[in-house]
């Protein structure tokens, strides 16, 4: 599995040769510096532990730079963990960046969607709307009747959808297309939409599903260079 972190900067449409045009978001990926590594022996499991984004130094506390130190590297703002298949291929101190994907890559996106404030039931968890004439009887948007079936209908029930914070949660979009790579400008073009507010921070990995197929074709791809674009072999 393959797994990187970068920041969305927003979408745009990137059109193909047969002239269909694809929405894309662009992902800013600055090179992500490994920090530790952890092995079956030691930790359990394999994974590595990766830096985003530069640090002051005087903002990093003294366990963060005993950390970095050890790395050989300058403080990183964010610090996330990813699993890999081969810890050997991986050291403390080199950098991943953008050339990791190419197009053509079916990858998941994970970040954290936008956040809704407290929302009503109805827009929370898509309930009913009631009855909206006059005299119904009925608050045309509430959660409706609370009762349970059964011997303990004595008290709401814990897990009960009710209104409450919505959004601002953990979310993965599933077997997303890269449509193209700029190694000079740090960006990775990804098919579709993604999860979070623009410069949300999003891990990019391997698609870990089956792919039963997509929409079009994935061969007629760019692939994004400085000054030109060339055609995905």
């Amino acid at each position: 599995m393959k797994a990187i972190v970068g920041r969305k900067s927003g979408m745009t449409q990137l059109f193909t040769e047969d002239g269909k045009s694809h929405p894309v978001t662009v992902i800013e990926v600055l090179p992500n510096v490994i920090t530790q590594i952890k092995t079956q022996a030691t930790d359990g499991y394999n994974a590595i532990q990766i830096g985003y984004e530069e640090l002051k130094e005087n903002r990093a506390n003294k366990p963060e730079k005993g950390i970095f130190n050890k790395a050989g590297t300058t403080p990183k703002q964010n610090l996330f963990e990813v699993k890999v298949e081969d810890i050997t291929a991986y050291k403390v101190g080199d950098k991943i960046d953008v050339s990791l994907f190419k197009a053509g890559d079916v990858v998941d996106v994970i970040g954290v969607s936008k956040g809704k404030g407290f929302s009503g039931a109805i827009k929370r968890w898509h309930y009913t709307i009631g009855a909206k004439g006059h005299g119904g009887g009925y608050p045309h948007r509430t959660a409706g009747s609370m009762a349970t079936v059964g011997r303990t209908n004595n008290r709401i029930h814990p897990g009960k959808k009710m209104a409450g914070h919505h959004g601002h949660e953990q979310a993965t979009i599933l077997n997303l297309v890269v449509m193209g790579t700029d190694v000079e400008k740090n960006a990775l073009l990804i098919r579709g939409a993604v999860p979070g507010p623009k410069k949300g921070l999003l891990t990019v990995r391997s698609a870990v599903k089956k792919q039963l197929g997509h929409p079009f074709d994935l061969k007629p791809l760019y692939v994004v260079k400085a000054d030109e674009t060339a055609k995905a072999e």
